[in-house]
């Protein structure tokens, strides 16, 4: 009598079955919230596509001296996911040096001649189709902003993340057509906390912060960069060009600048195909809310001497409308 073992199926169980108990929350990137385990499962169906990666500080320690203040932007990188078998990859190009050619060799030595970033690695725990299943909890309960490092440079003591007394900050974790955004509690612990630490921490040894991480999409390739001129006060990227002609400087520098094309190019004065729009906070008070209305739609002119008629505008914020979706350029009163 012949018998055969039945090798066990390793194959990720389905996406649908998966998340069956728990909460959608469609956009950018579909996640799933799972009240009973305290978990994040992030749905990942973009393989190879640039997005933007940005982590902040929206609940800070309290002290300008230790330098974790609210509101402070961390990092802001641009981003991609890869799958490799049952991994997933977060990788950050390494975009401050390139080749810009349409050579694919050149393009590629200069590509592996400097390190990329692999941020994190995830396990696939469900898919369907394209589309994958991760636990994104470790990813999102973590240092991402380096409070550790700051406090440490700062000479306020030895801290670490104690993951007992961190969780998701769900009032500040949404979704949203071109943005995810997800908020955490986190928790640091020390013994031996510095002065500035004890001026402003209820109990000095748990430091309590709110870190927040945004995927954001980029938009699309049709935008003209225009190039840095020392005379004027402006900032932004730069990058080496390893492709640059002998003679030229291989440090290429651009200024940021938003995107205004002329719906009538040929006119001296058109409107424009899609203008700059500020909303202002809706719980501005008067008289605040009509003098930042009046003064901020004076740049209105600026752009009007430049070709653009109509190009900048200052709105209240739509009822209903959210701060933290991507589509809405915030005045916020604070």
């Amino acid at each position: 009598m012949l018998f055969s073992r039945q090798e066990p199926d390793m194959k990720p169980a389905g996406i649908s079955k998966k998340i069956a108990a728990m909460e959608k929350h469609s956009g950018f990137f579909n996640f799933y919230w799972d009240a009973r385990a305290g978990k994040i499962w992030l749905e990942i169906d973009k393989w190879d596509h640039e997005f933007l990666y940005v982590t902040s500080l929206p609940a800070g320690v309290g002290s300008n001296d230790i330098g974790l203040d609210r509101g402070q932007l961390g990092g802001e990188r641009v981003v991609k996911f890869q799958r490799i078998g049952p991994k997933v990859l977060l990788i950050q190009p390494n975009y401050d040096f390139r080749a810009v050619t349409n050579d694919p060799d050149e393009r590629r030595a200069v590509e592996e001649a400097f390190a990329q970033s692999v941020l994190w690695g995830f396990e696939v725990a469900a898919e369907e189709g394209s589309s994958v299943l991760v636990d994104a909890g470790s990813f999102y309960l973590r240092d991402a902003h380096d409070v550790v490092g700051a406090l440490k440079r700062s000479n306020q003591g030895s801290f670490k993340l104690d993951g007992s007394r961190s969780a998701f900050y769900l009032p500040r974790t949404k979704n949203f057509p071109q943005n995810t955004e997800v908020e955490a509690t986190l928790t640091f612990v020390g013994d031996d906390p510095g002065g500035w630490v004890r001026q402003v921490v209820p109990t000095p040894q748990a430091i309590t912060v709110r870190q927040h991480h945004s995927f954001v999409q980029l938009p699309d390739g049709n935008f003209k960069p225009r190039r840095f001129d020392p005379r004027a006060g402006f900032f932004g990227p730069s990058y080496m060009d390893y492709a640059t002609p002998i003679g030229e400087p291989i440090v290429k520098r651009f200024i940021s600048r938003h995107r205004l094309q002329k719906k009538n190019p040929s006119a001296e004065v058109s409107e424009a195909i899609k203008p700059i729009v500020y909303y202002l906070d809706r719980g501005t008070p008067e008289p605040i809310r009509s003098a930042l209305l009046e003064g901020a739609r004076w740049w209105n002119q600026a752009f009007e001497a430049t070709g653009f008629r109509n190009a900048f505008r200052v709105e209240i914020m739509p009822e209903g409308a959210d701060p933290m979706d991507v589509r809405y350029n915030l005045i916020q009163w604070v």
